[in-house]
């Protein structure tokens, strides 16, 4: 039987880009939010920030997992 966490990560390898890619935008975004005039927004530019990383953090998992299994 297929191991349907590997078959995920190896047949939907663009998930972890598109995810990395999200985060990287929010991350992004996240960074003008704290810009001096744009001050009400840094809530949520806060916000953007723990998404983004973690988003960025689940594509590199996801990344380095395809990575091992296909050695």
């Amino acid at each position: 039987m297929i191991n349907p966490l590997r078959t995920l990560v190896q047949r939907y390898g663009w998930v972890h880009l598109s995810l990395g890619l999200i985060g990287n935008v929010a991350f992004f975004v996240g960074s003008v939010l704290f810009l001096p005039q744009l001050e009400p927004w840094k809530v949520v530019g806060t916000w953007l920030f723990i998404v983004g990383s973690f988003l960025m953090m689940i594509g590199s998992i996801g990344r380095l997992l395809v990575d091992i299994w296909e050695e």
